[in-house]
């Protein structure tokens, strides 16, 4: 059987890879496709890469369904994802719960591992907020932006070295081994981002789509969406 074609943003990549094995013994196929910032996904759908199911920001959806881009009664609302501080596992988790402990954290730190600054959700966040603690030129040389916010993440467990962080979405940073999350970011810098799951309206699998976002929208999944960072 075809595989089902996914787009989706990083922030949903723990949850969809938790729910491969039951949707191919329920279905017979096989899912496909991308993670990553959800620009650089809105961007791949629009190129015309093959696509049955969108997970990207609200926001995005809304705007792809006005353009005849989504299925008309498709969309699945997935839950809110905010951004979060993590550390490789064993090291001490620093205080980010105030804006001042957050200031001491990232100037403390030796390397700042990201998402796309310019691109992803997370990454856009960051940059807003260090230029709001006027910190963007003094850590310029400390980021380490990677493609997509797992990306960050699997780059900083891997690193060496000592104060280092990262900074992404608290899904990704939950489904990635070798890191431990820290902290949201303290209100007064709270970014909570709202996803939703949509079949492409040129989608060559829409039945299979359809049980794959009832699948990850489900009752019976609340729990691994919650366990996984949505909320």
């Amino acid at each position: 059987m075809s595989s089902v074609h996914i787009l989706s943003g990083g922030a949903a990549q723990g949850l969809v890879q938790q729910l491969r094995g039951t949707f191919y013994n329920e279905t017979g196929r096989a899912i496909e496709g991308h993670f990553g910032a959800v620009s650089q996904m809105r961007d791949k759908l629009l190129a015309g890469e093959p696509c049955d199911v969108l997970i990207l920001t609200e926001p995005l959806i809304d705007e792809l369904t006005v353009a005849g881009r989504v299925q008309p009664g498709s969309v699945r609302a997935l839950g809110r994802v905010r951004t979060g501080l993590a550390v490789r596992a064993g090291d001490t988790p620093p205080r980010v719960d105030t804006p001042e402990a957050l200031k001491a954290t990232l100037l403390a730190a030796q390397g700042i591992y990201c998402p796309d600054l310019h691109k992803s959700t997370a990454g856009l966040h960051l940059m807003g907020v260090l230029q709001r603690l006027g910190l963007a030129q003094t850590l310029q040389s400390r980021l380490r932006p990677c493609a997509s916010g797992t990306a960050a993440m699997h780059e900083l467990a891997a690193a060496s070295g000592s104060r280092l962080i990262g900074c992404a979405q608290v899904t990704e940073i939950r489904s990635t081994p070798g890191v431990q999350f820290a902290g949201v970011l303290p209100r007064e810098f709270e970014s909570a981002t709202f996803y939703a799951a949509a079949i492409a309206s040129r989608a060559e699998q829409p039945q299979a789509a359809r049980l794959l976002i009832d699948m990850l929208a489900a009752p019976d999944t609340a729990p691994l969406r919650r366990a996984g960072g949505f909320e």
